[in-house]
């Protein structure tokens, strides 16, 4: 089953330069990279399209399926993260409060949760079905 949709993937490839679609797969520390760069000038970015396919099988290898859906929040994330949007669907309220009281915590937090968000995901995912299968 896939955690991560190749649609969604091809979605957040638009704001590319961004770096939001190697985000969204997974791939950290070159999302920053293309996020610095613009898409390392925009080369990157543009190679990056024929890339999606390999990035999405090994996003979906690597994350844990569950309750909270990846793509969702990825989109949540994208679009309302500065407010914590993402946040609250996680279950997250807390820090949900706390990010649409401060703009994602001064934009701080929302580039936080744009480096470990798939991470955040998988735990919570595992921790739900440690719950149900206890």
């Amino acid at each position: 089953m896939h955690t991560h949709l190749k649609s969604v993937g091809y979605l957040l490839w638009i704001f590319g330069f961004t770096g939001s679609h190697r985000f969204y797969f997974g791939k950290p520390l070159t999302g920053a990279l293309w996020f610095f760069t613009l898409g390392l000038l925009g080369v990157g970015w543009l190679i990056d399209v024929f890339l999606i396919p390999r990035m999405h099988r090994a996003a979906s290898q690597r994350f844990t399926h569950g309750t909270y859906d990846y793509s969702l929040t990825w989109i949540l994330q994208t679009f309302l993260g500065v407010f914590g949007i993402h946040r609250f669907y996680m279950g997250k309220i807390l820090t949900g409060v706390l990010w649409l009281l401060t703009g994602g915590l001064f934009l701080i937090g929302w580039f936080y949760d744009y480096c470990t968000l798939n991470r955040q995901i998988d735990e919570r995912n595992r921790e739900t079905a440690a719950r149900t299968y206890s």
